[in-house]
Parts: C-alpha cells; sequence; structure tokens
C-alpha cells in the first residue's frame, strides 16, 4: 500500500424510485480500522458500501461523500460485493489477478499464486468457478480483493459461505493483511463483529446506533469472554424492535 488509509464520512439521505432508504445518517469509518456494520436486510448496508465506491448510480443520495483528506476515493477503493462475480472463462489465478488486466497492467502472477495459496486454494489454481463449492468461491473473491492492495477495503459479507472453521482462519488472514487499511465490513453475523470491529454500528429502519466493542485488538479469540459477551449485546439490539 503506497497510500495512507483515510477516514471516510457519510452524511446524507438515499431514496430508491423515490422511496426512502435510509437517513438522514451520518457514518464515520476511521482510518486504519475495521468498522463493522451490521442490520436487518433491506435497510441500506450494502448501498453504503456502494456509495463509498462510487457504483450506486441507481441510488438518490442527497449529502456528501468525503475521505478527510480531501482527496477523492476513486481509484483508492476495493470492493469485495456479495456475489464473488468471478469470470466462469477464467481460472482461479485468472480471476485473482483479474483487476491489473483489465487496467492494462501486467499482472504480478508470482503474488497471486501466493495469495491463492494464503487462501488456501493452492490445488484448485487452474479450475474454472464452476468446479468450485460456494466457500472455495468466496475464497478466490477474497483473495482477488486483497490482491488489490487499496487502502479503502470494503467488504459485503465476505466470509459468509464459509464453514466455521475456515470462517475464522480467513478472518484471520484478512485482519493480518489488511493491517492500516480502512475497512468497512457488512455483516449479518453478530460474532463476526464482535471478533473483528473496532467500531461497530447498527442500521435500522430509524436510524445508525454505535455500540462499543470488546477490549482487545481485532481478531479477538472467539472463545474470549468479553467477545462472546459482546457478541451476545449485539444479538440482543439486533433482535430487539426498531
Amino acid at each position: 500500500m503506497t497510500q495512507a488509509a483515510p477516514s471516510l464520512s457519510l452524511s446524507g439521505a438515499a431514496r430508491i424510485d423515490g422511496a426512502p432508504l435510509f437517513g438522514p445518517l451520518g457514518l464515520d469509518v476511521r482510518a486504519g480500522r475495521w468498522t463493522c456494520l451490521l442490520g436487518p436486510s433491506g435497510v441500506g448496508k450494502t448501498t453504503i458500501l456502494r456509495l463509498f465506491a462510487g457504483l450506486a448510480e441507481e441510488v438518490e443520495f442527497t449529502g456528501t461523500i468525503a475521505a478527510d483528506d480531501g482527496l477523492p476515493l476513486t481509484g483508492r477503493v476495493a470492493l469485495m460485493a456479495q456475489s464473488d462475480l468471478l469470470f466462469p472463462w477464467l481460472d482461479v489465478l485468472g480471476n485473482v489477478a483479474l483487476g491489473a488486466r483489465l487496467r492494462g497492467e501486467r499482472p504480478d502472477l508470482a503474488r497471486a499464486r501466493r495469495m491463492i495459496d494464503r487462501v488456501g486454494l493452492d490445488r484448485h489454481a487452474t479450475k474454472k468457478p464452476h468446479a468450485l463449492s460456494g466457500g472455495q468461491r468466496q475464497r478466490a473473491a477474497l483473495a482477488r480483493t486483497l490482491m488489490e492492495d487499496r487502502p479503502v477495503i470494503l467488504l459485503d459479507e465476505p466470509f459468509s459461505a464459509l464453514d466455521a472453521r475456515t470462517r475464522a482462519e480467513m478472518q484471520d488472514l484478512a485482519v493480518e493483511l489488511l493491517d492500516r487499511r480502512t475497512v468497512l465490513l457488512v455483516t449479518h453475523d453478530p460474532a463476526e463483529a464482535a471478533r473483528l470491529g473496532h467500531d461497530i454500528r447498527i442500521l435500522t429502519e430509524t436510524g445508525l446506533d454505535e455500540l462499543s466493542p470488546p477490549a482487545g485488538a481485532p481478531p479477538r479469540p472467539v472463545d474470549d469472554r468479553a467477545t462472546l459477551e459482546a457478541q451476545g449485546r449485539l444479538l440482543r439490539r439486533l433482535r430487539s424492535p426498531a
């Protein structure tokens, strides 16, 4: 990463086809930290990611989206969407190295292979997406996102298709490789937010709430008492009426 990771801010309201989606609200994402965003489906969590990524053309947004260094976010953001978006005609290696090719650059295939190895797909590097399981496809998409080495990383349920052991391993890997990046993670999993969040926000139909994370740096132990207690508080909050 050649650029320092900025803090992000979003302040405003969003509508789709004239119908209110969220807001007005204000969301701050601290520089070099993981901010976890939870909440029920349909309240605009994914839309917030897409607004930061500049990919929400269908959204009528009134307000401001900015980085604290005053520079545009264009070219500084990597987004991992809910769908893996793997190109079916490329193998795992080709998909992981895709970003450089799309920019007209020579891909660093050695680094791509190392990344594939880190996500546990070294034996599958020459397979096309149709030959992979859902979890393997998600790991390939994660490797492609990590390859981009951007200062701002937007993750939309990046571990949802993984079994419990692999999920914990990929969470640990992401925290390691995204050190000092500004990360906004959308998740439906209170345990994931309790493990990974420096900051935890819950978006509901009525607005945005902040919950205190457990003590200690992410990734926190899955069986740590404070982490489990935070998971319980988050679940109770998510189940409570808006």
